[in-house]
């Protein structure tokens, strides 16, 4: 399993726009493949980001990169849970579920509909799918879009630009370990810069990528009191 392989799939992921990415690879050993895994956690987990075999066989694997925090956030959402009940998945801890889904997996070849809740999918997306039985949908990307279409153009523009930056920083030298970030890292990193320079800051940093939830509305109106 090249670096190379798991920067072309999970970019997004390592630079914390998206909740995780799914790759397939091929293995001589499942054992190496196991050691990998574990050697690439050493240093994914300092970043917040964790990396496990979803599946196995036939020297095939499915390898699942994901943010624990932001996955835990995405599948405690009220739509999230209602599609998830109707799969058997009882609780919402995340651990809880990727062990569910784990066994999804392995009961049939197919992937289970719901999996986009693990990767970041809108769940109105998720849910259109599954009625829909994956026909009809709006636009098509890395996933296929039955609810906001111009929000998930931005979006899959987005991860498609990140990847290409990705691959070619790794292509000049860069290490994974640099390319892998703790999620808003770099605005907390712009905010020391900020103080360091004699800056004085009339608040918190806020950061709302397209179109912000409930969460995002709040600290936005929170800014501009303060700014006011």
């Amino acid at each position: 399993m090249s670096e190379d392989m798991v920067v072309k799939h999970c970019a997004p992921t390592l630079a914390g726009l998206k909740t995780g990415n799914i790759f397939s690879t091929s293995y001589n050993s499942l054992k190496q493949l196991k050691r990998e895994v574990d050697d690439l956690n050493e240093t994914l987990e300092k970043k917040g980001l964790k990396i496990l075999v979803l599946r196995q066989s036939g020297g095939r694997a499915l390898l699942y990169m994901y943010r624990p925090s932001q996955l835990q956030n995405d599948l405690t959402k009220e739509e999230a849970q209602r599609i998830l009940s109707g799969f058997g998945y009882e609780k919402t801890d995340h651990r809880f579920c990727i062990r569910r889904l784990m066994q999804r997996l392995c009961d049939s070849d197919e992937f289970p509909h719901e999996i986009g809740l693990f990767l970041g999918y809108p769940p109105e997306d998720v849910k259109g799918f599954i009625e829909c039985n994956g026909r009809d949908c709006k636009y098509c990307g890395y996933w296929k879009v039955y609810g906001d279409v111009d929000t998930a153009e931005k979006t899959f523009a987005k991860y498609s630009k990140c990847t290409c930056a990705y691959l070619n920083c790794l292509k000049n030298g860069t290490a994974l370990s640099k390319l892998a970030v703790k999620k808003n890292e770099w605005m907390r990193t712009w905010e020391e810069r900020c103080k360091a320079a004699g800056a004085n800051l009339a608040c918190d940093f806020v950061i709302c990528n397209l179109e912000p939830d409930g969460d995002g509305i709040t600290a936005c109106e929170a800014l501009g009191a303060a700014l006011a």
